[in-house]
C-alpha cells in the first residue's frame, strides 16, 4: 500500500514539490514543520520533526519529501530523518525526461521539463529546478541545487551542497567544488575551487 506524503517544510519550494508529487499521483496530506503555515493545499500540521510522537507518526503512517530550498538546511533534516525513520520519496514530475542509464539518490526533486541525459549521477537530496538541463555523464553531489534553465554541458561535476543559478550554463568538463555558489546567468568556463562565489560571462569570483 502506498502511503500518504507528508511534507518537512511548507512554503514556497514545498508548494512545487507538493504539485510534483501530486502529479506522480502521490496523496499529500499532512506538514511538518516548527509552527503552522499557511496552507493553500489544506493539509494536516503533524507538529515539529523535534517531536518524538511525530516521528512516530511519520515512521507508521506516511512517506515523506523535504521541501525546502536551503541546501543546508535540507542536508540537516534528510540525514536526521533517514536516520530516524527511512529515506525519503523522490518528487519526479511527469514531463521530466530522464535517462534509463542515470541514477538518482533519495529525497531528490525534478521538475518540469528537466532533461537528464544518460551516464548522469545524481546524489541525495538534490534540485534540478524546472527546465534545466544536466547533459551526459554529469556528476551532482549530495544536497546541491541546479536551478531554473541552467544548463550543464556533458560531463560537468558539481560538488556538495553547492548553488548553480538560473539561466547558468556550465562548459563540459568542468569541475565544481564544494559550497559554491553560481549567480544567475553565469557562464563557467574554468573549474571552480571550494567556497566560491562566481557571477558573470565569463565568470568571475566576487570574493577576491
Amino acid at each position: 500500500m502506498i502511503k500518504n506524503i507528508a511534507l518537512i517544510g511548507y512554503s514556497g519550494h514545498s508548494y512545487v514539490a507538493c504539485e510534483i508529487l501530486q502529479a506522480q499521483g502521490f496523496s499529500v496530506t499532512a506538514y511538518v514543520g516548527n509552527k503552522i503555515s499557511k496552507n493553500p493545499y489544506e493539509l494536516t500540521y503533524l507538529g515539529s520533526e523535534t517531536e518524538v510522537n511525530v516521528l512516530v507518526e511519520l515512521a507508521q503512517n506516511f512517506n515523506y519529501f523535504i521541501g525546502i530550498g536551503n541546501n543546508t538546511i535540507r542536508e540537516k533534516l534528510q540525514e536526521f530523518l533517514s536516520l530516524q525513520i527511512g529515506n525519503p520519496v523522490n518528487a519526479i514530475h511527469p514531463t521530466s525526461i530522464i535517462s534509463p542509464t542515470s541514477t538518482i539518490g533519495h529525497g531528490c526533486m525534478i521538475g518540469a521539463n528537466v532533461v537528464i541525459n544518460p551516464q548522469v549521477t545524481i546524489a541525495n537530496g538534490v534540485i534540478c529546478n524546472t527546465g534545466a538541463i544536466i547533459e551526459h555523464e554529469c556528476r551532482i553531489g549530495n544536497y546541491s541545487h541546479i536551478s531554473p534553465g541552467a544548463v550543464l554541458c556533458g560531463n560537468v561535476q558539481v560538488g556538495h551542497n553547492s548553488f548553480i543559478g538560473a539561466n547558468a550554463v556550465i562548459k563540459q568538463n568542468i569541475i565544481i567544488g564544494n559550497n559554491v555558489t553560481i549567480g544567475a546567468g553565469a557562464v563557467v568556463i574554468n573549474n571552480i575551487a571550494n567556497n566560491e562565489i562566481m557571477v558573470g560571462n565569463p565568470q568571475k569570483s566576487i570574493l577576491k
